[in-house]
């Protein structure tokens, strides 16, 4: 009997997570072999205090994803092992630090590995960035990008919370062409979002997308801003965590991304709607892992997305099943 052809080999850090789960069903479907790693429970055990551990999960896959947060905490010891191990390393942080330090501390290790390192490929972070991408079209440099965030609810995991309480560092915007610490008190407004959200009440509120766009994008002014009835669920600790609404485990929740780049009196938008942040983040990451090991990140080391992808070709792979697409 001639067993079918399996695809390649991928470690899931914290595969027993929420998203984790998401991301192995979505590895599946693409026909890759997820390996699970992590703590109890996992295919192979390894943890972020036993570097012997970590290369030992890594050692026969061709790519690690990192869902396991606070990335704070994890993104250093796993990605480092994935450099090692001479893999490609990817992870789903909305930590600006996290995303940060990965960028910087892993650009020459992971040339030199010939391996691509993706920090910050999920809802907050790797999406932003490639509407902001695809928006800015041919532009080489923008006056202004502003990113809104609508989502009519937000039932946290564990993980979110505890992310929460670890992740205590000033945030970041751009101002003025570099990074710059965000004014307190943070400034609110109002945006005017597509139907259903419309009008909503904002605050800017800077994710890991910040340190991504500021990362290949030529902007003197980047500033995001979240919606502030999701921030009420989020702070108010009896909200729970998310419920499955469908077969495939995605929420009800609903989302909205819009991002605007403007250059003079012009403005370019893109946009992006769906369902289920922590549903999303997996096709999201996938997609980018298949195009990394397809050869279409053509330099190796440190990236955000929109540096290495045809952003547009991209978002428009995910529509219309994991996203709804807008642009002008």
């Amino acid at each position: 009997m001639t067993l079918p052809e399996r695809g390649p080999a991928v470690a899931v850090f914290g595969a027993a997570g929420h998203t984790g789960r998401f991301v192995v069903a979505e590895l599946l479907r693409r026909g890759m072999t997820p390996v699970a790693v992590g703590r109890g429970g996992a295919t192979r055990v390894a943890s972020i205090d036993d570097p012997g551990s970590l290369d030992r999960a890594f050692g026969d896959v061709a790519a690690v994803i990192n869902c396991a947060g606070p990335f704070l905490d994890t993104a250093d010891p796993v990605a480092a092992a994935a450099v090692r191990a001479g893999i490609h390393y990817l992870d789903v942080t909305a930590e600006q630090p996290s995303a940060r330090a990965t960028l910087e501390r892993f650009d020459a290790p992971a040339r030199e590995a010939g391996v691509v390192v993706m920090p910050a490929m999920g809802f907050f972070g790797g999406l932003g960035d490639l509407l902001a991408t695809a928006a800015m079209g041919g532009w080489d440099v923008a006056d202004e990008i502003r990113i809104g965030i609508a989502l009519d609810s937000w039932h946290p995991t564990q993980g979110t919370r505890i992310t929460g309480e670890r992740n205590t560092a000033r945030r970041f915007v751009v101002a003025d062409g570099r990074l710059a610490a965000l004014p307190r008190p943070a400034p609110e407004g109002s945006w005017d979002f597509a139907e259903p959200f419309g009008r909503q009440a904002v605050i800017e509120l800077p994710f890991s997308e910040v340190v991504l766009i500021a990362r290949h994008l030529r902007v003197s002014e980047l500033h995001n801003y979240l919606s502030q009835a999701p921030l009420r669920d989020l702070r108010d600790p009896a909200t729970p965590p998310p419920r499955a609404a469908d077969a495939t485990g995605r929420s009800a929740q609903i989302f909205m991304v819009e991002a605007v780049a403007r250059q003079g009196g012009s403005t370019r938008r893109a946009l992006a709607s769906g369902r289920d942040i922590y549903a999303v983040t997996a096709p999201l990451v996938c997609e980018a892992l298949e195009r990394i090991l397809d050869g279409e990140a053509l330099s190796t080391g440190a990236h955000a997305p929109g540096a290495v992808f045809d952003s547009r070709r991209f978002l428009h792979a995910l529509s219309p099943d994991h996203l709804k697409l807008e642009s002008d």
